[in-house]
């Protein structure tokens, strides 16, 4: 780094250098203009200490200046992620709610702007996984899937979005899709539910934009978070997994928060409709991994 550089610190060892001499020197939470702001996460727990996608998103907000709603079905997994962002000094409460159903996520968004008095921004980031080609999966599953990775964000944005525009007059929402949704590799159900939920946000961009709304995704790759260790992987999977980039990097839930608190923010003010994809470069390469 050289003399005249001005480092500005990221809390979990991160740093950037700003070069324009004679700038003023902003600090992060001006930077990234979610001072005061009101995001609710779904899917904002994970198990332990661990950082998942939703969990990293949630603190990475809080850091920027933004009070967090963080949302799970299991209260206690929220709640550790609110007292780690309380032990650093942000604003956050933790609740539970089923966002697959239509009431409780009108409920959830009339908590957020109770307790704050606004709405501005939402992240989507509950989905579960599958197995199977469509031969193969039961008509069950494929319903559950379904509704699980793709109505569980219609209705969350379906409340949310007449909220931002009542009591900000406009918002970002991030729904978090697959690298699967782009690259099949036979994870049908999970696959499908994964595209719909880039379609859902490009409709969401276009019918919404003249009220103020952008709506984009992120399409994280093989990242390595609890959701992902708490099945079971051995250290040579892993490793495949990390192969799997064209960096040779593991991908982190932080990665995908970064990713989140990026297009959430007014940097991202010219961006919607789109797709941003976090994976190392996975995409890029053949063959595709092993399911």
């Amino acid at each position: 780094m050289e003399t005249n550089d001005i480092p500005v610190h990221y809390a979990h060892d991160e740093r950037m250098t700003l070069f324009e001499k004679g700038a003023y020197a902003m600090t992060l939470n001006e930077e990234w203009g979610l001072v005061g702001k009101v995001a609710i996460v779904t899917g904002g727990g994970a198990a332990g200490d661990g950082i998942g996608n939703g969990r990293a998103a949630c603190i990475l907000l809080a850091r920027a200046g933004a009070h967090v709603l963080v949302v799970d079905r299991d209260l206690t997994l929220a709640e550790r992620t609110a007292a780690m962002i309380a032990d650093e000094g942000g604003t956050a409460a933790a609740v539970s709610y089923d966002v697959t159903d239509g009431g409780q996520c009108g409920a959830m968004v009339a908590d957020a702007v109770s307790r704050w008095g606004r709405l501005d921004c939402l992240d989507n980031n509950v989905g579960i996984g599958s197995k199977g080609t469509v031969v193969e999966e039961s008509e069950e599953n494929w319903a559950r899937v379904m509704h699980v990775n793709v109505d569980s964000m219609f209705l969350a944005c379906k409340h949310a979005i007449p909220a931002m525009i009542r009591t900000t007059g406009g918002g970002s929402i991030v729904n978090v899709s697959s690298i699967s949704a782009l690259r099949p590799r036979g994870l049908t159900a999970y696959t499908v539910s994964k595209g719909a939920v880039i379609a859902l946000t490009k409709a969401i961009a276009v019918d919404h934009g003249p009220q103020g709304i952008r709506a984009n995704c992120v399409a994280p790759g093989p990242v390595f978070t609890p959701m992902v260790y708490g099945r079971g992987m051995t250290e040579q999977a892993r490793d495949t997994r990390r192969q799997a980039s064209v960096l040779g990097l593991e991908g982190t839930g932080w990665d995908i928060g970064g990713a989140v608190r990026f297009l959430l923010s007014d940097q991202a003010r010219y961006i919607t409709g789109q797709t941003l994809v976090v994976d190392g470069g996975a995409t890029l390469v053949g063959p595709s991994r092993a399911s």
